[in-house]
C-alpha cells in the first residue's frame, strides 16, 4: 500500500527519511520548512511540493512527519490544521504525549542514527523505534517502518529518551572528543587523518565485544606517571586537562567493578 506523507521539516534526518520513503513508491506530498532554500532543496529530490507557510500546508497527507528541532514545537505545530490524520515525531526525547492535542492520532517514527545531508546510509541497517496511541497506527507505522529497516521495535517514550541518553554518549560526545583530538594534535601541527585508522579499529572491537572487555590506556590500571604526563602536556587547554583527569577517573573506578 503506497501512502502519501507530508514533512514538517527539511533537515538532515527529514532528507534521509523521505528519500527512503519515496525509494518504496510512497508519495511525499509536501515539504514544509521555514528556510525555502531547505524546503526546495528537499522537495525537488523526492518530486514533493513545498512551502514556507504553515497555513499552506495540505490536509491530503496520510501520515504527517514532525522532524524538526523539539524546542520548535510550540510555535509551528498549532499553526497546523492535522485533522484527525497520524501525525509523528521523530525525536529520541520528546514524549509522544507532546502530540495529542494536534490530532486524535499520533505516534513516534524514531531512526537511531546520526544523519548528514552530504553523506548517504543504508536506511536497511538503522534501527526504527516506534510508538503510536492505538493499536491500528502501531501496525501502520510498523509496516512502514519494515520497508525500509530490517530493526524495528515498538518502545515506550521513557525507554526511548533512556535510548537517546545512550546515543547521546555513544555518538554526539565521542564527536566531541574526536574534535578536541584535533585540537590537540593541531597545536603541534599534527593533521587529524593519523587518528582515523585508530578510530576505525576501536568502533570495529566494539561490534565484537563489550565495550569493557576492550578497554585500553593508561586509566585502565591509573598509571599515574603517565597520566601526569599528559595532564601536563594539557596545561596550556584547562578544560580539556579537566576533561582528561575527570574521564580517566572514571575508567578506572569501571574498570575496578
Amino acid at each position: 500500500m503506497n501512502l502519501n506523507f507530508c514533512f514538517i521539516g527539511a533537515g538532515n534526518l527529514a532528507t534521509h527519511l523521505a528519500n527512503a520513503l519515496f525509494s518504496k513508491g510512497h508519495h511525499i506530498v509536501q515539504v514544509f520548512s521555514r528556510t525555502e532554500t531547505s524546503a526546495s532543496t528537499l522537495a525537488k529530490l523526492v518530486n514533493a511540493e513545498f512551502t514556507t507557510n504553515s497555513a499552506e500546508i495540505v490536509n491530503s497527507a496520510d501520515v504527517y512527519f514532525i522532524a524538526i528541532k523539539d524546542s520548535a514545537f510550540s510555535e509551528v505545530l498549532p499553526k497546523i490544521n492535522f485533522g484527525n490524520k497520524l501525525v509523528v515525531h521523530c525525536s529520541g526525547s520528546v514524549s509522544m504525549n507532546e502530540l495529542k492535542n494536534y490530532s486524535s492520532n499520533f505516534g513516534v517514527f524514531y531512526p537511531l542514527q546520526t544523519f548528514s545531508k552530504q553523506r548517504s546510509v543504508d536506511f536497511k541497517k538503522i534501527p526504527v523505534f516506534i510508538e503510536a496511541n492505538n493499536r491500528e497506527n502501531e501496525e501502520l507505522l510498523i509496516n512502514v517502518a519494515a520497508e525500509i529497516s530490517e530493526q524495528v521495535t515498538v518502545l515506550d517514550s521513557e525507554r526511548r529518551r533512556t535510548l537517546h541518553v545512550a546515543a547521546v554518549f555513544a555518538c554526539n560526545f565521542v564527536n566531541h572528543f574526536y574534535r578536541i583530538a584535533g585540537d590537540i594534535l593541531k597545536s603541534k601541527a599534527i593533521e587529524f587523518k593519523v587518528l582515523r585508522p585508530l578510530i576505525l579499529e576501536t568502533a570495529m572491537k566494539v561490534q565484537s565485544f563489550e565495550p569493557t572487555e576492550v578497554q585500553t590506556g593508561p586509566a585502565v590500571r591509573f598509571d599515574e606517571n603517565i597520566i601526569n604526563l599528559h595532564l601536563a602536556e594539557l596545561s596550556g587547554m584547562p578544560e580539556y586537562q579537566q576533561l582528561y583527569d575527570t574521564i580517566s577517573k572514571s575508567i578506572f573506578e569501571q574498570q575496578k567493578k
